[in-house]
């Protein structure tokens, strides 16, 4: 990718601080930038003291996921399974956001309170572009594919909040436990997951044939 853009390093030139720049220009973004370094041109007099010092900076770049703000200064893609059912409440991320819906449709809306009404159908093939800072929330009544690409580090800021069933102060929040069975008008089957968010509860279930459906927490009643 890009035009083969060079760095030029000179006799006098600080070779310490042009092993730095020559790292981070190749390799800033994974490369992804049509003007990432590709090549270096070096004067001979520097060449042997300068040839191993862009890969040692190199070998010292933190390698990491796309939320770790130390090692996720470049390009991210995710891919999320979205389960029938899965309200995704209240959020925002610190960066520009590119959604693509690959597969189903998938409902999305914006502002600080899940509203049904102000959801927007994109079926597969759709796009979306959610700027730093904005507040969004969606649905997936059935199941759906979203891809999500940009410049990290990626975060995500829970306008309300968010506990998992998993936590230690679970029990305060959640009338159900993990591995309960559970009856639902989508059918019966064992919590694998809770999440609440404000007063926004819901479930992950997992049916006996292993297919996972979502539902809300006044939805679900023992069996």
């Amino acid at each position: 990718m890009g035009g083969k853009n060079a760095v030029i390093v000179l006799p006098d030139a600080d070779l310490d601080h042009a092993a730095r720049l020559t790292a981070a220009g190749a390799m800033r973004y994974a490369g992804q930038k049509c003007t990432a370094t590709s090549r270096a041109i070096v004067a001979h007099e520097v060449e042997g003291a300068f040839i191993e010092r862009p890969r040692a900076q190199i070998d010292a770049l933190p390698l990491g996921p796309v939320t770790d703000a130390a090692c996720a200064d470049g390009p991210f893609v995710i891919r999320i399974r979205e389960s029938p059912g899965f309200i995704v409440p209240p959020h925002s991320h610190s960066v520009d956001e590119h959604i693509t819906v690959v597969q189903g449709t998938w409902y999305y809306g914006i502002g600080e309170v899940f509203d049904s009404t102000r959801l927007q159908a994109l079926p597969a093939g759709s796009y979306a572009f959610a700027t730093a800072g904005t507040m969004m929330f969606a649905y997936s009544p059935e199941p759906a594919v979203v891809q999500v690409h940009g410049i990290g580090p990626f975060d995500t800021h829970w306008k309300h909040g968010m506990i998992s069933l998993e936590d230690a102060d679970a029990d305060t929040v959640f009338r159900f436990r993990m591995g309960e069975m559970v009856s639902t008008p989508r059918g019966d089957g064992r919590i694998r997951w809770g999440g609440a968010s404000g007063k926004l509860i819901q479930y992950d279930i997992e049916r006996a044939d292993g297919s996972v459906f979502a539902v809300r927490e006044h939805e679900v009643r023992r069996p």
